[in-house]
């Protein structure tokens, strides 16, 4: 059935800044789907932090294109972004969602999970089935959208996992499969010490930035930290860790969405080895208050969505 000429409800911001209060709700075209794209009739859409960075002016001037801008990277095409009933996408990078698997189970898939299965992989090289070496991993921030996956998905390889997070979910990311879970905010968290004295071969560093020589202290001779939203810090501290020939290093992470990694992940949830941990559902009528329970920073899992 065609959708030309019919409207949708969507949620959109006219320039940067303001968070939560610069969102606006409007009317506006149902998008058409070029050669080789589909239309999607949304029927969840997951935020994360990236959504509201871009707001921010962090990617400034390459997003948005123009405004105004429907956000939510989870889709991208014509209409922007994911926050509107529908949008489109390339064929090339949808996959089939299997009845097992709901729709907001898997809408937190395409940044977040496939965040933290590119930072284990390609950035660190780790095998999802345990063939590889034992290995020692940091992951802050673990009881966030990131952090949650970034925990189970290690689990899969032959990994010691630390995990940092708040004291109240503590409890939380043990039941996600972490060996050992700090608290960030004593001493030993904000040092990211490890219980039991591991050093680390990798940090999934999720949590805002932290200086050098607090990963450096804690990393095994060739560790590496793997920064998920690398800013100009993480950048230079890359260039730096490079040009000083350090055996430590920090990688930031860029993501490339890949539709066979994706499909990887639907399966893994399908087959009961990978969840996605809701935090909280809000309509889009109720977008404005999603967005700013995302910018907090205290959601325990996704925050989902739902036109």
């Amino acid at each position: 059935m065609s959708m030309a000429g019919k409207l949708m409800h969507a949620v959109q911001y006219g320039g940067y800044g303001r968070g939560a209060a610069g969102l606006k709700h409007v009317e506006v075209q149902v998008p058409s789907p070029s050669k080789g794209e589909v239309l999607i009739k949304f029927e969840a859409i997951s935020l994360n932090q990236i959504d509201w960075k871009i707001q921010g002016g962090m990617v400034r001037p390459f997003l948005p294109r123009k405004f105004p801008f429907i956000p939510a990277t989870d889709v991208s095409g014509e209409a922007g972004g994911g926050l509107a009933e529908y949008g489109v996408a390339s064929e090339k990078l949808t996959v089939h969602r299997p009845p097992e698997v709901s729709a907001a189970e898997c809408a937190g898939l395409p940044i977040a999970g496939l965040t933290a299965h590119m930072a284990l992989t390609q950035s660190f090289g780790m095998k999802l089935d345990k063939s590889g070496p034992h290995k020692n991993i940091l992951i802050t921030a673990a009881s966030g959208g990131v952090g949650q996956y970034a925990v189970q998905l290690a689990k899969l390889g032959n990994a010691h996992v630390t995990a940092t997070c708040g004291a109240r979910n503590v409890g939380f990311v043990k039941s996600l499969g972490a060996d050992e879970v700090i608290d960030y905010r004593t001493p030993e968290g904000a040092a990211l010490k490890s219980p039991s004295g591991k050093k680390y071969d990798a940090v999934v560093h999720c949590a805002p930035a932290l200086p050098w020589s607090v990963f450096k202290q804690n990393l095994s001779t060739n560790g590496i930290v793997i920064d998920i939203t690398p800013g100009p810090w993480a950048m230079w501290t890359s260039v730096m860790t490079k040009l000083t020939c350090s055996k430590k290093r920090m990688v930031p992470l860029l993501v490339e969405v890949k539709d066979e990694n994706l499909r990887y992940l639907v399966e893994l949830v399908r087959d009961g080895k990978l969840k996605t941990v809701i935090d909280s559902k809000f309509p889009l009528a109720k977008a404005e208050e999603a967005w700013a329970k995302s910018i907090e920073g205290h959601a325990t899992g996704k925050i989902i969505v739902k036109p």
